[in-house]
């Protein structure tokens, strides 16, 4: 194995084997920390998906430092910590903290921070992150139910979040190139900063900011610095370019929905025109009014592409926080998914989608998944996920995804490819 990655959820963490798998890199996907287990010997690129973005800031890194540490007995030579392209963690904050255990556990001299992603709409000028056209603090992001993200300077956000320094490449830097970057960075280190906050607004930077960051032994950000990572390795000769051929499943399909984002909500109101969807009341999961066995019937009385969505307007979203806790409105939904994605399994389905990264993580974590191999994309940041021979899956980040996304992913997860 040569890149050994770290994601905070697994909806991120598909994504960035996405990219990697895209840029020639046999990648391959595991939930959780492998139990003492070797990754198979064709494996260039491990990712490993925690689900710690909403965890305290010292269990964050305990098991990030676990994960790199499994890493490394795995060969793995250069490491890459993934975090949301929306940079959103808890209100405390630990993409720092962990970054920074990190860093210390690596004896890193630099490490980018860059969570642009322009494929999905995320860029860096600045040092502040934009989401299309706006702020990040005005994209409706400043909203989450659990991650609010209220202040678009990443320069700020992150130094908040640690104690050593945080500089700024801008874009006039990175627009001349990986030379110009890597130049930057070392002058940025001589004044005494560890994080360097990166500027990218397309593909391009980002390809030149992984060109730069050819020897550098962590690097932070979205998957979308990721983008030019395999090139460097594809120029030693370290990597074959070959792709495992991908074999959909034409079996049932259901599609399950916790993320109250912008972009799940569109997607919803869409798949509702023509495909079944029951809604969720957190109320009545939380009084046990509604079960698991209800859904499950539910859904065997449908067809085309059912999806079961607790998804819902910021304001209902705080109303129903206000009157039961945040913790126990999301351990509760989190819950009832994960036990409904197990029923679902037993009786035959073979397609599952899932949208929200907790929502995808407690889905991951309830079918005691351990490794997936990374098939064609979806949308940008969505593949189709192999589980076994008989289950398929993708695991959608709620922001992410074209308006038909749950009809265009059964298609997806259906379909073979050679």
């Amino acid at each position: 194995m040569l890149l050994g990655c770290i994601g905070d959820d697994f909806t991120g963490s598909s994504d960035l084997a996405n990219t990697l798998a895209k840029q020639g890199m046999r990648t391959v996907l595991y939930s959780g920390v492998p139990d003492g287990k070797k990754a198979a010997t064709n494996v260039e690129a491990g990712v490993v998906a925690l689900k710690s973005r909403s965890n305290a800031p010292e269990e964050a890194v305990a098991q990030s430092l676990d994960a790199l540490h499994w890493l490394q007995q795995q060969g793995c030579k250069q490491f890459f910590f993934k975090y949301c392209s929306t940079f959103d963690s808890t209100t405390k904050g630990n993409i720092g903290p962990v970054a920074e255990s990190l860093a210390a556990e690596l004896n890193a001299p630099q490490v980018i921070v860059c969570p642009a992603f322009p494929g999905t709409g995320r860029s860096v000028y600045q040092g502040h992150l934009f989401v299309n056209d706006v702020l990040l603090s005005e994209s409706g992001m400043q909203n989450h139910p659990i991650t609010p993200m209220t202040d678009s300077d990443l320069r700020r956000v992150m130094q908040s979040q640690c104690t050593a320094s945080v500089g700024h490449v801008s874009h006039a830097n990175v627009g001349r190139g990986s030379s110009s970057i890597k130049k930057k960075l070392e002058e940025l280190q001589a004044e005494g900063h560890l994080f360097m906050v990166v500027d990218a607004i397309n593909d391009n930077d980002l390809t030149a900011i992984g060109k730069a960051a050819a020897d550098l032994p962590l690097i932070t950000g979205g998957s979308g610095v990721a983008l030019g990572l395999p090139a460097n390795f594809a120029e030693s000769g370290q990597i074959s370019g070959h792709q495992v051929p991908w074999s959909g499943s034409d079996g049932p399909v259901v599609a399950l929905s916790g993320s109250c984002s912008i972009a799940t909500r569109s997607q919803i109101e869409v798949h509702n025109r023509d495909n079944p969807c029951f809604a969720l009341e957190p109320e009545k999961i939380i009084d046990g009014s509604l079960t698991v066995d209800q859904i499950v019937d539910w859904v065997k009385q449908q067809d085309k592409v059912p999806l079961v969505y607790s998804s819902a307007e910021p304001e209902q979203v705080a109303n129903i926080q206000k009157a039961h806790t945040q913790e126990v409105v999301s351990q509760s939904l989190e819950q009832f998914f994960a036990q409904l994605a197990q029923k679902l399994i037993a009786i035959g389905t073979t397609r599952l989608i899932s949208a929200g990264g907790e929502t995808s993580g407690a889905i991951v974590e309830g079918l005691n998944l351990s490794s997936l191999d990374i098939g064609p994309e979806i949308d940008p940041g969505v593949p189709a996920l192999r589980v076994n021979n008989e289950l398929v899956v993708a695991l959608k980040s709620g922001n992410f995804g074209s308006p038909d996304f749950f009809s265009k992913a059964a298609l997806k997860l259906a379909t073979k490819q050679e």
